[in-house]
């Protein structure tokens, strides 16, 4: 699949700087950069859901500060 996108001069160069810093081309910078916005938006709701189940099972997080008292 190919798709455009309209980049303002400064944007353009920001993009291309990027990518030739990290020697791949524009399109591979933007793949990446997509990919990474996704998996992190992925594991933000994975992790909230994870948290959910936990407080609907009835259990409590406590402070680090708290667990290293105990160790």
């Amino acid at each position: 699949m190919a798709f455009s996108i309209r980049l303002t001069e400064e944007e353009k160069r920001l993009a291309d700087s990027y990518a030739k810093i990290h020697s791949m081309s524009l399109g591979e910078a933007f793949k990446r950069a997509l990919f990474e916005k996704i998996e992190d938006e992925y594991d933000v709701t994975v992790a909230d859901e994870a948290y959910q189940e936990y407080v609907a099972d009835g259990k409590k997080s406590r402070p680090i500060e708290e667990l290293w008292k105990e160790c």
